[in-house]
């Protein structure tokens, strides 16, 4: 599986509306042209070149597209506070926040609110660590499902609170996916865990990899991956 470079101190960064971004680069062996974007949280730039592309071209790149990288950053949906009478996405959905200090301090699910006591200072920690439980339980079955499509047994399942990946797999086996899926609606989510299913299997982005992962999701890929496309970024907004 291709992966961003890991950058040391001192490596690549480019100033962008007046924040210092770091630049990452990638050789993707099927690449023919440089192609140039944004993570997810605004906190990288991404820049995916020919296996025989050179480093400084890449950076020259990204630099010539300084404005485009500008509007992208303003682009960025603004911070979401998490407060009582507030809202939580969850499934692609929302849940109004019902907050009272009288209320059980476990978060409770009734009829298109979560209802939950308790100090109101940790009210965002609370949350947070309710909709990683919620997305620990669909991520297994999840994985458990497309495991037993591709006919292999499910391996461990770990999740990420990475900043600027949706989900990876190692060579041991684990499987990470980010837990802000749970606030997708839930075709985006399998689409995740379903991609590095077939990573299992074949860890490049070949021809191969892509008939698996067709065969293991079926047709919504496309939709899935438009999803993450324009709406990705918000599942930060509220929890960064």
């Amino acid at each position: 599986m291709i992966e961003w470079l890991q950058r040391p101190a001192g490596d690549p960064v480019l100033e962008i509306g007046g924040r210092t971004l770091p630049v990452a680069i990638r050789r993707h062996p099927r690449a023919k042209r440089m192609t140039l974007r944004l993570a997810p949280d605004g906190g990288e730039i991404r820049v995916t070149i020919p296996r025989w592309g050179r480093t400084q071209d890449a950076l020259a790149f990204a630099h010539s597209r300084s404005e485009w990288l500008a509007q992208q950053l303003a682009a960025l949906p603004p911070p979401v506070a998490i407060v009582p009478g507030g809202t939580i996405r969850f499934r692609g959905g929302e849940l109004e926040i019902d907050w009272h200090e009288d209320h059980p301090r476990r978060p409770l699910p009734v009829e298109g609110a979560i209802r939950l006591g308790g100090p109101e200072s940790h009210l965002s920690t609370r949350l947070q660590r309710w909709l990683e439980t919620r997305a620990l339980e669909l991520m297994q079955d999840d994985l458990a499902h497309y495991c037993e499509c591709a006919g292999m047994a499910a391996p461990r399942l770990a999740l990420s609170r990475a900043k600027r990946r949706w989900g990876s797999c190692s060579t041991t086996g684990t499987v990470r996916i980010n837990w802000r899926l749970v606030q997708a609606p839930d075709f985006v989510r399998r689409s995740v865990v379903a991609h590095e299913v077939a990573h299992l299997v074949h860890f490049d982005h070949g021809r191969e990899f892509h008939a698996l992962l067709a065969s293991l999701y079926g047709e919504r890929l496309a939709e899935a991956d438009a999803w993450l496309k324009e709406h990705g970024r918000s599942l930060y907004a509220a929890f960064p």
